[in-house]
């Protein structure tokens, strides 16, 4: 705060300079005041010295005095810091009368060139400020210059008060440009559409650059004007289209050949790409303050901000509005607040407004270093610091640290595509906010991710409770999609890539989902960018993209629009965290299908892949495992033709799983083998139980009916069969009447000198073989098993008159209606009939479920 001013007036020689200014004047006056070195001072001073010059009647250089006296009590809070004497001196004795503005520190040590600019700088490091405030003098003042005692430096400025002016008294306040004569004002407007073709010229555009409404519409906006940018990194005229706002000087092409200044005002509209319109405001440049808008008054800023802190707001609406009224009140192009990103040395958008705002992620280390703790004003990014420029889409840069017990804690900044845009003065009023939000920020802050961290770890929890167990890529998309939208994004899309690398989009989904056709139609097959790239907004909405990695490998990307132009930190963290579960899933995902496929293969070998028909016997087989997902079990049966006689066998491994389905695989395969070598089935149990023995250490074991069916020419078949502990087939009779047709012998695998024996009985016309594994006589509901009371003889006698696939669907059905549970074991039946004497069925049906 500014001490009270100690002012000095002598008026002892009563003398006036009415020959000098035509009215009275004062003489030989001075008035001083002093000030601390901090941002206020600057205010302080300039309010001082329109209130002098007031009094002294000279407010006719009220304007030049004041942006003087900023520049330079400016220079001194930034580059001294020590306490400031400000004295205003107006002297009339001798020569022309003056009026000199000294602004005194005490850092004689530095010295100022004759630039203006001071070799040691603390407002940046990497880029030498401008040195406005002393160019400004040598432009504005009569003279100026620098003076040195062994305990001060003072800094001098003179404005010679010209003979025989006219200067009427004016009140203070911003500069006005001189107008040019108000009937050579025309405000011409030009639409264009998104291809560059002017589709609206206006009678006042005519007036202005002469060309005919029908002369240009239908053209390229490009052949009417003469665009020169500046620098390698200037904006293209097609850039300039594409961007949402923008004011700037360019040169256009007068019907008669020359080229006129003008200053153009663009705003570009909303909407889809195709419907998007260019609307140029066009006057000449000696107009240019008709389009030019003023900037909010920066003493009006502290009083916002003020007003703003004493309100409770949402964390993100407060950042939002600081960014706002930082963006109004600094006239710059845009303004973000920056917070500690993740690791707390680097810094990330919080926040931003304005037409450019669109920035998000972590900026670059240097002008936003953690070790900073003074505004900084670049005028031009591209001299020094390309990725920045790039990363801000800007050339100019000011910004203040929010500093808090000495620690910088985040940064407020502006930027404008123009170099040039800011000064000095800025960047005070700048760190004057930052010193104002910059504690009820943090504290802000500290509480939003106490919060979102609670958000985080629900929503991360939630997301994982989903997704957990899913095995399917296309659900994985679909779910990870309808996460995001709405709580995060208006709209998602996710793009699955596979194991060739081929990228393909899976699933979009919209906020309002009457329009998730329109958004699939309209996004691209693929990424037109590489994955791990952000996409910066290309319309209204922001679309930024996300990958979806593990394990170094890209399985896609997740791609969301917002409306809001900025994307919150912590929302961003939040979205890395959901791509990393979803990219695992997908990994997870990836690895099922291929473990599925590979098992899906080799478990199809172990059935056979065709049941061979029978001339005047028809068959069915049932074959459901128990597993969910598996299509083979510890069961197995085939049947196929060995000579001029069939070969059937239905078994069952102890046990499950992929050691049980290998058991099967050799039993299934060794019993053709045999069989085909025209072993007897006698001779096939004893190799078997022999090869069982040899092969599989654990010891398990099988129960196996395998049997022979050879026709007879009177009908029906001649059977030889044997049973290795397994449930004893039975026969129906054409009569109706059941009975078992073989004794269960020991299982397969348990001894090895087991000796098995053969049965043998005739399946006459119309007579039905029904063979079993456990998984039918042991269905369980509670304590009562489906063959308790000789159930499945008695179902069986039920079936006569049947047909053998009735037969098996009538045994299937009751199987699996028996218990309100679904069956814990493998079920497979085998059912053969003979044909009726002198007519053949057909040879085979199956159901396989």
């Amino acid at each position: 705060m500014a001490t009270p001013p100690v002012c000095h007036s002598e008026s002892d020689q009563g003398a006036t300079s009415s020959d000098v200014l035509g009215r009275r004047v004062d003489t030989t006056r001075v008035s001083s005041t002093a000030f601390e070195g901090t941002p206020h001072a600057p205010a302080h001073a300039r309010k001082f010295v329109r209130q002098v010059l007031g009094e002294w009647h000279l407010s006719h250089l009220a304007e030049d005095a004041v942006l003087l006296t900023s520049e330079l009590v400016t220079n001194a809070v930034v580059h001294a810091g020590t306490g400031i004497e400000l004295t205003c001196r107006l002297d009339a004795d001798t020569g022309p009368a003056k009026l000199e503005i000294e602004v005194d520190d005490h850092l004689p040590e530095r010295t100022i060139d004759e630039t203006g600019v001071m070799p040691a700088v603390t407002l940046t490091d990497e880029v030498r400020p401008s040195g406005r405030g002393l160019a400004l003098a040598g432009i504005l003042a009569d003279a100026w210059g620098v003076t040195y005692t062994r305990t001060t430096k003072r800094v001098w400025v003179r404005l010679e008060l010209a003979d025989g002016g006219d200067g009427q008294e004016t009140a203070a306040g911003p500069p006005v440009p001189a107008p040019a004569a108000i009937d050579t004002l025309h405000v011409g407007v030009v639409v264009t559409d998104g291809d560059g073709l002017v589709r609206s010229w206006n009678s006042e555009a005519q007036a202005l650059l002469g060309w005919r409404p029908e002369q240009t519409i239908g053209r390229l906006l490009a052949d009417l004007v003469a665009w020169r940018g500046h620098g390698p990194y200037a904006l293209s005229l097609t850039d300039t289209l594409g961007l949402g706002r923008w004011r700037g000087e360019a040169r256009m092409r007068h019907a008669d050949g020359r080229l006129v200044p003008v200053y153009v005002s663009h705003l570009r509209t909303k909407g889809r790409a195709q419907d998007r319109r260019s609307i140029w405001m066009v006057v000449a440049g000696d107009h240019r303050y008709v389009l030019t808008p003023p900037p909010a008054p920066r003493s009006d800023a502290g009083r916002r901000i003020k007003d703003l802190l004493d309100r409770d707001m949402p964390f993100q609406e407060l950042l939002d509005t600081i960014a706002r009224i930082v963006q109004m009140f600094s006239g710059g192009d845009a303004a973000y607040v920056l917070l500690p990103a993740e690791g707390g040395n680097r810094f990330g958008v919080a926040a931003g407004a304005g037409a450019t705002a669109g920035l998000v992620g972590v900026l670059a280390t240097g002008v936003f270093g953690a070790e900073r703790k003074t505004p900084t004003m670049i005028e031009d990014l591209l001299a020094g610091d390309v990725e920045l420029a790039e990363q801000l889409r800007a050339r100019s840069l000011a910004c203040a640290p929010l500093l808090l017990a000495g620690e910088v804690t985040g940064y407020l900044a502006v930027t404008a595509e123009q170099p040039g845009r800011f000064d000095k003065e800025l960047t005070v009023s700048l760190q004057h906010i930052a010193d104002q939000v910059a504690v009820p920020v943090q504290r802000a802050r500290l509480a939003e991710q106490d919060r979102a961290h609670r958000g985080r770890l629900s929503f991360l929890a939630e997301a994982g409770e989903l997704l957990a167990g899913v095995h399917d890529e296309e659900l994985i998309a679909a779910l990870t999609a309808q996460l995001v939208v709405p709580k995060i994004a208006t709209w998602a899309a996710v793009y699955l890539t596979d194991l060739a690398g081929m990228t393909r989009l899976a699933h979009v989904w919209h906020s309002e989902e009457r329009h998730n056709a329109a958004l699939r139609k309209s996004l691209p097959a693929i990424p037109r960018t590489a994955l791990d790239e952000v996409s910066w907004p290309a319309g209204p909405e922001a679309v930024l993209s996300f990958p979806l990695l593990t394990q170094g490998r890209s399985h896609g990307a997740l791609v969301i629009g917002r409306a809001e132009p900025t994307l919150p930190l912590e929302v961003a963290d939040l979205l890395a965290d959901l791509c990393r579960l979803v990219a695992l899933n997908l990994h997870t995902a990836m690895l099922y299908a291929r473990q599925a496929t590979t098992s899906r293969v080799l478990q199809r070998s172990l059935l056979p892949m065709r049941v061979a028909p029978m001339p005047g016997l028809e068959s069915a087989v049932v074959y459901e495992p128990a597993e969910e997902g598996a299509d083979v079990g510890g069961d197995f049966y085939d049947l196929f033709t060995v000579g001029d006689h069939w070969c059937f066998a239905l078994g069952d491994v102890c046990g499950s799983g992929p050691e049980a389905a290998a058991v099967t695989g050799l039993a299934r395969h060794a019993v053709r083998l045999l069989a085909k070598e025209h072993y007897t089935v006698a001779d096939i149990f004893d190799r078997l139980n022999q090869a069982l023995l040899e092969e599989d250490e654990e010891g398990r074991f099988l129960s196996l009916l395998c049997g022979e069916l050879t026709p007879l020419p009177q009908g029906g078949a001649l059977c030889t069969i044997a049973s290795a502990g397994h449930p004893p087939p039975l026969l129906l009779r054409a009569d109706g009447l059941v009975e078992a047709v073989a004794t269960p012998q020991l299982l397969l695998g348990i001894e090895a000198g087991a000796r098995f024996y053969v049965e043998t009985f005739e399946l006459a016309p119309e007579e039905v073989l029904l063979c079993v594994t456990d998984g039918v006589t042991e269905r369980r509901d509670g304590g009562r098993l489906l063959d308790d009371g000789n159930g499945l003889a008695a179902l069986l006698a039920e079936c006569r008159g049947l047909s053998a696939h009735a037969v098996a669907e009538r045994v299937r059905h009751v199987v699996e209606t028996f218990a309100p549970e679904p069956s814990q074991d493998d079920v497979a039946l085998l059912v053969i009939r003979a044909g009726e004497q002198g007519r053949r069925r057909p040879a085979l049906g199956q159901v396989n479920r």
